[in-house]
């Protein structure tokens, strides 16, 4: 079984340089030249192989030398957000309107101290450990990237995680099934006909008939959606008219869909278009939907889940079940193609992800970065041993669409 030993001091201190690094010079989705540079520098340092898949920003690296072991991967984002940041801190950003507010340096910073742990025990790997420094996160595009690179050819199960500051440090959040939400985006072009605003009985007012499906689209949640299931519709932006005094010809409206089952997904969309449509039209108006399709619901593998908990556990880590979050993760990704497992870190913050006061507690660097490592080396091991049993005759129940763990 992989066991893992106290994070040297020194480690710790160089995570800790890391992701001050990255918290300064923040750089935005497929914009993260400069994160790519820096943390390739960081792996060519510790010996560490970067994979060669032509991407433009983001990268690939493995460890381990039995090419025909099992193959693990595990990913961090390393992404920021269009935000002025407001902590105050010695190594806030040095970028006007940018800001590491979601802790995609943290997770980076995590998985480079997972390499070192893995680089120092590579001879002891039975397999390989691939590490995906993801870009693009925030726009939900990144994964799909990495897939399409195919830094997932070959690999058997797949781990990611993100910082959760309602959690202390030294919890993981750990659950199967659904985790975080499926992720949409919608825009309604209400067309009406406008006038002059002293006689709106020639207009047909496309303000009182967003107003009225605005309205109309709460009920989707409330009497289309079981009590048991969950959805949420939020209208965030509504535009229209251009003076006080003129019924305009357009009004528009977006906003978004969090769902964390496919079938109430496609349900909800299906209310949504009738609502649309069937309001408009008892106002002789026009609508048109434009979707902005994001990443399906994180669900993770129940199996590769308890693996995660029993990790946790056996380093000294807590366990809890979080409840679900409604934000989206494009780890989703991943997860339709392999079985694996994303989890929330305790970082005992103060301020919740895209605040522009976000930090997070950096007593967590070196536990994740030892939990990240232990959780691949762990995989690997059961990976392994699950083909001696097959090569036996055995069934051991581990297979590329998840299952029960030997």
């Amino acid at each position: 079984m992989w066991v893992t030993k106290d994070f040297p001091a020194a480690w710790t201190e160089r995570l800790i340089a890391v992701r001050r690094h990255l918290h300064a010079h923040p750089e935005l989705s497929n914009e993260e030249h400069e994160t790519t540079a820096y943390l390739r520098e960081q792996l060519a340092e510790a010996g560490i192989r970067e994979l060669d898949l032509g991407l433009s920003t983001g990268l690939v690296a493995e460890i381990g030398s039995a090419v025909d072991g099992p193959i693990v991967a595990v990913r961090a984002d390393i992404d920021a957000l269009p935000v002025q940041e407001e902590t105050g801190l010695d190594y806030a950003s040095r970028v006007p309107g940018r800001m590491h507010a979601c802790g995609h340096d943290f997770h980076a910073a995590a998985l480079l101290g997972a390499a070192l742990r893995l680089k120092a025990r590579e001879a002891d790997l039975p397999g390989r450990v691939r590490l995906l420094f993801q870009p693009a996160e925030e726009k939900a595009k990144g994964a799909v990237q990495l897939i399409r690179s195919g830094a997932l050819e070959g690999v058997q199960a797949i781990f990611g995680l993100h910082n959760k500051p309602d959690l202390r440090v030294g919890a993981i959040g750990v659950k199967s099934g659904p985790l975080m939400a499926a992720a949409d985006g919608f825009a309604v072009d209400v067309r009406g006909r406008g006038s002059h605003a002293a006689v709106p009985e020639v207009a047909v007012d496309p303000i009182v008939v967003a107003a009225h499906i605005v309205t109309a689209l709460q009920s989707i949640v409330s009497r289309n959606v079981g009590p048991l299931d969950s959805a949420v519709v939020s209208v965030t932006r509504l535009n229209a008219g251009t003076s006080w005094n003129v019924i305009p010809e357009h009004a528009v409206f977006d906003g978004t869909l969090r769902t964390f089952d496919p079938v109430i997904r496609e349900h909800v969309r299906k209310r949504f278009a009738a609502l649309v449509s069937g309001i408009a039209a008892s106002f002789e108006s026009e609508a048109s939907i434009r979707w902005i399709d994001g990443p399906p619901a994180v669900v993770n593998d129940e199996a590769w889940t308890r693996h995660a908990a029993a990790t946790a556990e056996r380093i000294g880590l807590q366990t809890v079940v979080p409840r679900p979050s409604p934000a989206g993760e494009d780890f989703a990704f991943y997860l339709q193609q392999i079985p694996g497992a994303f989890v929330f870190v305790g970082t005992s913050g103060e301020y919740e992800w895209h605040h522009p006061k976000f930090d997070l507690d950096e007593k967590a660097l070196p536990q994740t970065a030892e939990y990240l490592a232990a959780l691949a080396g762990g995989a690997l091991e059961r990976l392994q041993a699950a083909r001696g049993l097959a090569r036996h005759g055995v069934e051991s129940g581990v297979h590329q669409k998840g299952g029960e763990l030997a």
